[in-house]
């Protein structure tokens, strides 16, 4: 049970960094500071009709907001490298690892909130019908990574 419960929150963790590293990146990658942000922005824009004082309200939430996600997104990426060094040196340290994984954990947990609370805010600049088509679209985006996600937890 105890190797089960490891391998699910192993394969959670990878999943998470893997999201991270990407979402990292495409702050720096993808045409600017602003990366991952704006592409998503422009596919909402086109998907969801937005108008432009709506985008102009998103991207007022998202400047408001990245001066507490990038932080986070850095320790993210920084408790990655830690993990990885630990891991290749040869020499397992369970304490270390046990503190590098306890603080990757605090900030997914931040970036999970912070996270919340930015879609809460951008979900408010939506009309109902906008409301109604977005599920739609993370229903089918749901539904997409189901098929692609981790194997169910053996029992």
């Amino acid at each position: 049970m105890k190797s089960i419960h490891f391998r699910v929150l192993s394969i959670g963790g990878a999943l998470l960094l893997g999201v991270a590293a990407l979402f990292a990146q495409g702050m720096h990658g993808h045409g600017g500071p602003d990366g991952m942000f704006g592409h998503m922005l422009n596919y909402y824009a086109d998907a969801l009709d937005l108008t432009s004082a709506q985008q102009d309200q998103i991207k007022a939430i998202w400047q408001k907001e990245k001066p507490t996600i990038k932080p986070l997104m850095q320790q993210m990426h920084q408790n990655r490298a830690a993990m990885d060094a630990l891991v290749e040196n040869g020499a397992f340290d369970e304490a270390k690892v046990q503190a590098l994984a306890t603080q990757h954990a605090q900030t997914s947990v931040a970036l999970e909130v912070e996270h919340a609370r930015m879609k809460s805010q951008m979900l408010q600049v939506l009309t109902a019908d906008q409301k109604t088509k977005y599920q739609q679209l993370e229903a089918k985006h749901e539904d997409r990574m189901g098929r692609h996600g981790p194997p169910p937890p053996e029992e």
